[in-house]
Parts: structure tokens; C-alpha cells; sequence
């Protein structure tokens, strides 16, 4: 059960799930009409590729697969540690995301299907950079898992038992963020095509900026309050 949650965990969580929420749905309404922020679907194309002996599909799909899981060693590399904590290079890998995003849409602009990797690359990094908290799993590129969450709940409340209310505060928080993210992409998307993925870039970099903010405003309280 959650016992905590500060005030940047609940303003990232939403902020990263916009994010995913944009990425995705510019990757879905794209020219490859690509999932990009999880990878069910694209391990199902991947298999259905090989059942059909297309080589060329299933080199690609295994691409998409490779560049997430090349963006969570580089989480695993940079941030050292699974558990959210403020404190961490969260600034840099969201920095890294961001210039990721940026040169996917510069790249799928031009029809280049490297863009797709960039971003699942991005996604991957994202995902593995906000993992758990106080023992609780937060992903913020796909909702599965908290539509899962949101149906323990209720199937908890129905025969009477306790429900941890952050936990479920916590679900609806990234379910919005996601949804809010899908639905400014899809506007964006009509209007600049792949440039719409500028925004997702430069949300994630002022996040970042956010984030090095906060982290300094708690330094400096706590050398005022030990000086």
C-alpha cells in the first residue's frame, strides 16, 4: 500500500503519461500506423511476420522491439535504480527522451522509418525511468496494467475488503494523462503531421527543467535549515 505520494511524483506521473499519450497515437495515425509506446501488439506483428516468412516485416518489428529495450538499458545505465527517488538523473534521461522524440519526427517526416525506432527508443527509456514507488509499479507509456489495478479495485470493494485510495488516485491519474496526451496528439497530427512530435520533445524537456528546479529548491531548504 502506498503510505506517500510527493506532490512530483503525481505532477511527473501525469505529465510522462501526456507524453506517452501523443507519442503513441501520432505513431498510430502515421504512415506505419505503429504502436510505439508498448510492445504487445508489436511482438503480435512480429510473430504474425514470421508465421508469413516476411523477412523484411520481421527484421523491422524486431527493430521496434530492440530500440525499447535499447531505451531501458540506457534508463538502467543512467538512473542505476528501479525506485523512483527524488535525487536521481531523471533530468538527463528526460533530456535524452526529448531529443529523442525530436529527431524521430525529423526523421519520419521524410518517410524514414528510423523515426519509429527513435521514438520506441524514447518510450523504452520512460518507461524503465519511472518503474516503482513505495513498492507499487507506475508505468506511464501504457495502461493495461492500471485499467487491471482499476478492476481489483472494484472487484476488492464488492466483497468489502480495503482499497488503497492513492493506488487508485494513482491509476486515474496516468489513465487521464494518457488519454488528455492521445487527444491532443490526434489534434496536433491533423494539423503538422509528424512535427506534432515536437511537443511531446519539448514537454519532456521542461519537465526536465521542472524536475532540476525542484531538485534545487530542496537543496537549497536543506542547507538553510542546517545552516
Amino acid at each position: 500500500m502506498i503510505s506517500k505520494l510527493p506532490r512530483w511524483i503525481w505532477a511527473g506521473a501525469w505529465a510522462l503519461a501526456f507524453v506517452a499519450g501523443m507519442v503513441n497515437v501520432v505513431g498510430l495515425l502515421g504512415f506505419e500506423h505503429q504502436a510505439v509506446t508498448h510492445l504487445t501488439g508489436t511482438t503480435s506483428m512480429l510473430a504474425a511476420a514470421l508465421a508469413g516468412m516476411d523477412g523484411a516485416a520481421a527484421l523491422h518489428f524486431a527493430a521496434i522491439l530492440g530500440s525499447f529495450v535499447a531505451g531501458t538499458v540506457l534508463s538502467g545505465f543512467l538512473i542505476q535504480d528501479s525506485t523512483l527517488q527524488l535525487g536521481r538523473r531523471y533530468g538527463v534521461a528526460l533530456l535524452l527522451e526529448a531529443m529523442l522524440l525530436a529527431a524521430a519526427a525529423t526523421l519520419l517526416k521524410h518517410d524514414n522509418l528510423l523515426g519509429i525506432h527513435a521514438a520506441s527508443c524514447a518510450c523504452g527509456l520512460q518507461n524503465a525511468m519511472v518503474s516503482t514507488y513505495s513498492g507499487t509499479v507506475v508505468r506511464t507509456t501504457h495502461l493495461s496494467g492500471m485499467f487491471t489495478d482499476l478492476g481489483i479495485f472494484l472487484g476488492h470493494r464488492l466483497r468489502g475488503l480495503p482499497v488503497d485510495r492513492r493506488r487508485l488516485r494513482l491509476c486515474f491519474l496516468i489513465i487521464s494523462g494518457f488519454l488528455c496526451g492521445g487527444i491532443g496528439g490526434a489534434v496536433a497530427f491533423r494539423r503538422l503531421s509528424y512535427a506534432a512530435l515536437h511537443i511531446p520533445a519539448a514537454l519532456a524537456a521542461m519537465t526536465a527543467l521542472a524536475y532540476a528546479l525542484y531538485g534545487l529548491r530542496g537543496y537549497f531548504k536543506k542547507r538553510t535549515r542546517f545552516s
